[in-house]
């Protein structure tokens, strides 16, 4: 089932996840719903929090993208990035390294704001997938950049937040407006 995002200016945003500690029927349909959400609009990966829930989990799906490579590292060899995709990330734990890259970023929570971010190029990652199994990799490229994306959201940081003074001035109005418009909404749906 295709979730609604949420946008900017709604408060789970800016929660810290939960922990998960079991996978539950419901836990299951929420990942499953959230890589058909990501999918339908051609994101590479989706936070629990953009849809509504404040967890640690994500899902990162990075395969249809040409055009900015991705670099994944097992037990310390090179791997095919699809080996590991579609991705669940749950209770993630990252160590950014590396010297910062910029490069273009958007979010689905800021419909046609996009900015260049600097992060940096590489990440290592312990976490369970869906399975409560752990996970560690290392990863770089467009991948790196998704899951510290991620984790911000896991963790209630907005790629806004990153963003550049003077950039983020530029997209002032644009992120004025879409806050309005959220709260106005979230007062409407709460009269309901």
């Amino acid at each position: 089932m295709i979730l609604p995002v949420v946008k900017y200016g709604h408060p789970v945003l800016r929660q810290k996840g939960a922990r998960i500690e079991k996978i539950t029927p419901e836990i299951k349909r929420l990942i499953a719903d959230m890589f058909e959400t990501m999918h339908e609009r051609h994101g590479v990966g989706l936070a629990a929090q953009q849809v509504g829930r404040a967890l640690q989990l994500t899902v990162l799906d990075v395969r249809e993208v040409q055009d900015r490579p991705s670099t994944l590292e097992l037990k310390g060899k090179p791997a095919d990035v699809d080996e590991i995709m579609p991705l669940v990330l749950i209770n993630p734990e990252i160590k950014p390294v590396g010297e910062p890259v910029t490069a273009g970023e958007g979010c689905l929570s800021f419909p046609e704001i996009y900015a260049e971010i600097s992060r940096p190029g590489f990440v290592e990652v312990k976490a369970l997938n869906e399975k409560l199994k752990p996970v560690e990799f290392r990863a770089g490229g467009l991948l790196s950049r998704a899951i510290q994306h991620e984790m911000d959201h896991l963790n209630g940081i907005l790629f806004i937040d990153r963003m550049e003074r003077k950039k983020k001035e530029e997209f002032r109005e644009e992120l004025d407006s879409l806050q309005a418009a959220t709260k106005a909404e979230l007062e409407i749906a709460g009269k309901k």
